[in-house]
């Protein structure tokens, strides 16, 4: 169950930042730097989630 809760916390986190992205897009003046390590945390995350699908499907 744990990896369960942790997956959901994972994609909660995914989300929000897919949710600052989408924010920082919008500014005329965005900073590009910033979107690409919003982006470069959810991909990180997206990995960490299908590491934990792995691990859930061998069990």
């Amino acid at each position: 169950m744990a990896i369960r809760a942790h997956m959901e916390t994972l994609r909660e986190r995914h989300q929000e930042l897919e949710t600052a992205i989408s924010s920082e897009k919008k500014h005329p003046a965005h900073d590009e730097l910033r979107i690409v390590e919003l982006k470069r945390q959810k991909l990180k995350i997206k990995d960490q989630l299908e590491e934990l699908r792995s691990q859930m499907k061998a069990n």
